[in-house]
């Protein structure tokens, strides 16, 4: 069996000794593929670190998140931008628009957001899509962005069957994650009606900690667990949604 994890942020954890522990438990469950997104240009030697240490397993993406558009935002991007050429990716990301935490830098957060997606366009790359409180925000961008090179994948989706919908009519991926166990988020009902050729799976470790181990710091080997929970809502075997969300996975990034 294997599992792919589209989007982990494994890389926060730095000490060698922890870092191997956590990659033996995702070999032991099946997960060898990870991709790794930065958040901003500080991240970006992490990632690239665990890209290093582990190159056939771990791929990196880059991007500016959109909680770290902030008032340096356009130097950010200058510097991941120069970073870009410097490194083997396989995607734009993380990348979007994010109201939750600040509503006031919106025209910024669109801004770059736009800014990424052409970077992404130009490279013949797929962008992974952080958003969060901002979907019309989020979706009249990818509207006024479409084209035969707009690709992705909505990280971290939560949203509603119609949402889902327009993802899936737009050409993205859903990503599935941890929230799709938890009992009251109505994720599990929204997920049990997508074909699973729209889905790709992921943990965004160390959050988002799906069950038996809510409330704990998440680690991408628990990407067993969403994996379990997809299966049972499609009444099929855990490999049969590894083998096809793996396929997804490597449809979107190439690898």
């Amino acid at each position: 069996m294997l599992l792919t994890d589209t989007h982990t942020h494994q890389y926060y954890e730095t000490d060698p000794i922890k870092r191997e522990e956590l990659m033996q438990r995702c070999l032991d469950n099946g997960i060898s593929r990870l991709f790794l997104p930065n958040v901003d240009s500080a991240s970006i030697e992490l990632v690239m670190s665990q890209v290093k240490v582990y190159p056939q397993y771990c791929f990196a993406m880059l991007g500016l998140h959109p909680c770290d558009v902030k008032e340096n935002w356009q130097d950010e991007l200058n510097t991941i931008n120069a970073a870009i050429p410097q490194h083997k990716i396989y995607a734009i990301g993380e990348i979007g628009i994010d109201l939750y935490w600040d509503k006031t830098t919106l025209d910024n957060q669109v801004k770059a957001f736009k800014t990424q997606i052409n970077w992404a366009k130009k490279l013949k790359l797929p962008i992974v899509i952080h958003c969060r409180d901002a979907f019309e925000e989020v979706y009249k961008v990818l509207l006024e962005e479409q084209d035969e090179d707009l690709r992705g994948i909505f990280h971290c989706f939560t949203g509603t069957l119609e949402q889902a919908q327009k993802v899936i009519e737009l050409g993205f991926y859903l990503g599935i994650g941890g929230v799709v166990t938890y009992k009251n988020s109505g994720l599990d009902k929204i997920v049990q009606q997508i074909d699973l050729k729209h889905i790709v799976l992921e943990t965004d470790s160390p959050y988002l900690t799906p069950v038996p181990y809510r409330g704990k710091k998440n680690e991408s080997s628990y990407l067993l667990y969403v994996a379990e929970k997809v299966a049972d809502l499609h009444q099929t075997s855990v490999e049969n949604v590894a083998a096809i969300t793996t396929e997804n996975s490597k449809i979107v990034f190439g690898v």
